[in-house]
């Protein structure tokens, strides 16, 4: 299989002359992370929020599976959009969407009108990945790296920030004062946006029948995309096992309240410092050497958190410094990846950041579900083997690269 054939980066030349201020990617960086953030909020909320919808115990998992089908739906089918029509518009559009799937969240009194909320909620919050080619677009070949590792440092926080966020927040009030927060949020952002940013209309006459029947072309001709997706499936594999096995491990063997996971699951945000120096390093050719620190960083991570013992102070030390971590190199690899697939050309940006985000989104549903398998029949170290084996695998196919 061949690379796709470099496109001319002319929106990229236009811009060339001037760099992207600091206020405007500041802007894009918190843009991303409110958006994102979207798709986390219910997650530690899901079983109050069943409880009070009536919904079925055994459908609980239904709120955050819903979420994530929509999110995934919105990569392969609206982000794509990003190469066909207006951008700012676009963003504008969805964030007005992602506030009406919000608002209908909070209202909702009964199971299937909030289901149908946060699908929606999922469909719309990739407006966040329409962002990151939009942030890539107006930056100069020279700093894209660092421009892009800017904005995903403020994607990265907003993901983890969202779950202890609302877990205050519902703790302090309620569930519904949590959607009705982030629909207030979304209603600012989308004036703020289109105040703020400037247009951008791509080059493409394509249909979006013909765009999305690209996309299939993409996916099978581009060496660059299909390695930088699937190394990024497997670290983003392991950050799911962590993620979600890390909070079983610490309520049983640590005894940790939700309020004390929640405070855990906020040491990870340090790891978001990853984002702006991957950019760079990137910017300066390094991403080869930097790809393979950020495995073996991710790997290690696994052994870290074996240090001191359960249920000890030291132990959850290390348990500490491990998902730091762990989302250091999980962020590394994915800046360093989106730095990749954006300098194949302007015009097929979009796509291409659909594809690598559909597929490594994919990669960590699987991680999730066999984290969870794993940590049901051998506990925190099965879990833990699984986690290390997976960016071990993605080194060891990177060695032939």
């Amino acid at each position: 299989m061949t690379s796709a054939p470099r496109t001319q980066d002319r929106e990229s030349a236009t811009h060339g002359a001037r760099e992207v201020s600091p206020g405007i990617t500041l802007l894009f960086a918190f843009a991303c992370g409110l958006l994102v953030a979207n798709l986390y909020y219910a997650q530690p909320l899901a079983g109050p929020i069943a409880a009070s919808l009536g919904l079925a115990p055994s459908a609980t998992g239904l709120i955050v599976t819903l979420t994530q089908i929509g999110y995934g739906a919105g990569l392969l089918f609206i982000v794509p959009l990003g190469d066909l029509l207006e951008t700012r518009r676009l963003v504008r559009v969805l964030a007005v969407l992602a506030m009406l799937a919000l608002l209908a969240a909070a209202l909702a009194r009964h199971a299937l009108p909030f289901l149908a909320a946060v699908l929606g909620i999922g469909l719309s919050s990739v407006a966040a990945q329409v962002l990151v080619p939009y942030a890539a677009h107006l930056a100069p070949e020279a700093h894209r790296g660092r421009v892009v590792g800017n904005v995903m440092s403020g994607l990265m926080l907003g993901i983890m920030l969202a779950r202890p966020v609302s877990s205050f927040v519902a703790q302090l009030s309620s569930w519904h004062v949590v959607f009705y927060l982030s629909s207030a949020a979304m209603a600012a952002l989308a004036v703020l946006l289109g105040v703020a940013l400037p247009p951008r209309q791509p080059s493409s006459t394509l249909s979006y029948g013909a765009l999305l029947s690209s996309m299939r072309h993409l996916a099978w001709t581009t060496r660059v995309l299909q390695r930088r997706a699937l190394y990024h499936a497997a670290m983003f594999g392991s950050f799911s096992v962590f993620w979600t096995t890390a909070p079983l491990h610490l309520a049983r063997d640590f005894h940790l309240s939700q309020g004390g996971i929640a405070l855990f699951a906020l040491a990870g945000v340090a790891g978001a410092v990853a984002s702006p120096i991957a950019g760079r390093w990137a910017d300066r050719g390094g991403m080869r050497p930097a790809t393979i620190f950020a495995m073996l960083l991710a790997a290690a991570s696994y052994g870290l958190a074996q240090a001191g013992g359960a249920g000890t102070t030291l132990g959850l030390a290390a348990m500490v410094l491990a998902g730091i971590a762990l989302d250091f190199g999980v962020t590394t690899n994915l800046v360093v990846g989106q730095r990749a697939i954006f300098a194949l050309g302007a015009e097929i940006r979009s796509r291409l950041n659909g594809l690598y985000m559909a597929t490594f989104f994919a990669g960590g549903a699987l991680g999730s579900a066999l984290g969870g398998w794993a940590y049901a029949r051998g506990g925190w170290p099965a879990a833990s083997l699984l986690g290390a084996a997976l960016p071990l695998a993605a080194l060891t196919w990177s060695a032939s690269e």
